[in-house]
């Protein structure tokens, strides 16, 4: 038995892209994830965070083996997760599930909720006599919370946060020990959000299963996560605890992605806004990929590439979060907005 239930070393995604020019274009390289290294240990959760596009979602099909690796690897348990989705990569997805963005696209429309909260038990445990996977199925409904006059529902006469629902209660069918979470409540209004978050909070003091949590809202990574990765352009440029990471982040986009969220004691003009927009993943920065819009970047920052430092149980990768002792200390802060010019 490993020591960690999953590991990511090196782990890198990268996709064949043409862009505009010449008779058939030019080709270049799409780089999704761009070497990212973490472990999850068994019933811990880990949030990462990070804006639209810094490979999150492209990290959790790595993660289940939906698709391969361009270079790097997984492992779960201590063993490679296959991707050839053959008997071994099958019998995997009884150990590891995930839940998905849009519950609605995660379900079939054709079917109702009581069939496809049972479908697991169809396809892995076959040998199961059918009362009991009805049986199954109807007490996996009442645990998150879902009615049994609802069992016969088919997914658009149910609300979004009843959607979530199904799609929870299918991915914990089979007990499974790590959850893959894309996303889970982003398409939900607060109050539903709430309900969805306290449900996977009860469930996973029951099951005790382990959790990869992506989402952009730091609120809800800072409630479920024990710790927090934060990922840009591909790679993770700072991990620790979530009171490290949002009370005193140590890297400039960290210290930007914090203070962008809103918080009753927090004015507008503490935000640090960013210039210009995040690099285009075919053409990635030399040096620290931050670094075009990074307002404290020196010279070293704009031809090395940074890699992650851990003390303390925090992490970053920056150049200049490192005091000449060796500890780690937060980067130099970005400006704030300045305060608007009172009209005479």
């Amino acid at each position: 038995m490993s020591d960690f239930l999953l590991s990511a070393r090196a782990l890198a995604r990268h996709y064949p892209v043409r862009l505009p020019g010449g008779l058939l274009g030019r080709p270049a390289t799409l780089k999704a994830v761009d070497g990212v290294d973490f472990d999850l240990a068994r019933g811990e959760v880990l949030g990462l965070v990070g804006e639209s596009g810094c490979g999150k979602s492209t990290t959790a099909k790595l993660v289940l083996g939906h698709v391969p690796p361009s270079a790097g690897e997984v492992r779960f348990d201590g063993a490679p997760v296959p991707t050839d989705r053959r008997a071994d990569w099958r019998r995997l997805r009884r150990r590891m599930q995930m839940i998905y963005q849009d519950p609605l696209g995660a379900l079939d429309r054709r079917l109702p909720i009581v069939a496809q909260i049972g479908e697991p038990f169809d396809i892995h445990c076959p040998e199961m006599p059918r009362p009991e996977r009805r049986d199954r199925a109807a007490a996996l409904m009442a645990s998150v919370g879902l009615r049994p006059d609802q069992a016969g529902s088919y997914p658009h006469e149910l609300s979004g946060g009843q959607r979530q629902r199904v799609v929870i209660a299918r991915a914990l069918a089979l007990d499974p020990e790590l959850l893959v979470c894309d996303e889970p409540v982003s398409a939900l209004d607060v109050s539903i959000q709430a309900q969805v978050l306290n449900l996977m909070s009860d469930l996973r003091d029951r099951t005790g299963f382990a959790a990869l949590f992506i989402s952009h809202d730091l609120k809800v990574v800072r409630q479920m996560a024990d710790r927090v990765a934060v990922m840009y352009l591909g790679r993770i440029v700072e991990e620790g605890m979530p009171d490290q990471v949002f009370h005193a982040p140590l890297h400039p986009y960290t210290q930007a992605l914090v203070s962008a969220a809103p918080t009753p004691r927090r004015r507008a003009r503490d935000r640090i806004v960013l210039p210009g927009d995040p690099p285009n993943p075919v053409d990635v920065p030399s040096g620290c990929p931050f670094h075009p819009r990074c307002p404290a970047a020196v010279a070293r920052c704009r031809s090395e590439v940074p890699t992650l430092m851990r003390d303390a149980g925090q992490a970053v990768a920056c150049h200049l979060a490192q005091s000449a002792g060796g500890a780690l200390s937060p980067a130099p802060r970005a400006p704030r907005i300045p305060p608007k010019a009172k009209v005479a």
